[in-house]
């Protein structure tokens, strides 16, 4: 009974954190949703041997293993687009957006989810985790088994590839 409620509480804390990490790692909503469910499959399964304490590095790490799998069998790594941010603009029907700031925002959203998705694994992977999804870097090196050096400099190199692929958008527009 124990084992059902501190089960339950994670699933409840992380579930969202690991079904998005999974989205964007194979950019296709149903091989997300299951990796998900075979990531907290396999937590029950082990759950015994886990400490609850780094279960959430455990997640993390096997969501990340299992997304590397599902992209090593699908083969087409970059199939489906995915915005990362929809439309932020104002749902009243009363304000009137500018249809030409709209395009250009849309355009800039998918111009930075491309320059994401063109990244190396590694580089993607911290990326993703730290700017979007909020993981420390210590939760990072955990779950991806890499030094936090390592973390800092793929999270600095990441961002520096995004600015260069950025710049030409600036200029472009």
């Amino acid at each position: 009974m124990l084992k059902q409620i501190k089960y339950k509480s994670l699933i409840k804390q992380l579930k969202n954190k690991i079904f998005s990490y999974a989205l964007f790692m194979v950019n296709n909503r149903m091989d997300a949703e299951d990796i998900t469910q075979e990531v907290f499959i396999k937590l029950w399964n082990n759950f015994e041997n886990i400490n609850l304490k780094k279960a959430k590095s455990w997640l993390l790490s096997s969501t990340h293993n299992l997304s590397i799998d599902y992209i090593r069998k699908r083969k087409n790594i970059m199939s489906d687009t995915m915005k990362i941010n929809e439309n932020k603009t104002s749902k009243d029907p009363n304000i009137m957006v500018d249809p030409e700031i709209s395009y250009k925002r849309n355009l800039l959203k998918e111009r930075i989810n491309n320059s994401i998705k063109k990244l190396p694994d590694n580089l993607k992977s911290v990326f993703v985790l730290y700017e979007i999804e909020g993981f420390k870097y210590k939760e990072i090196s955990k779950a991806l088994d890499v030094p936090i050096n390592s973390v800092k400099v793929y999270l600095l190199r990441a961002r520096k590839k995004l600015q260069e692929d950025l710049r030409e958008f600036r200029y472009e527009n």
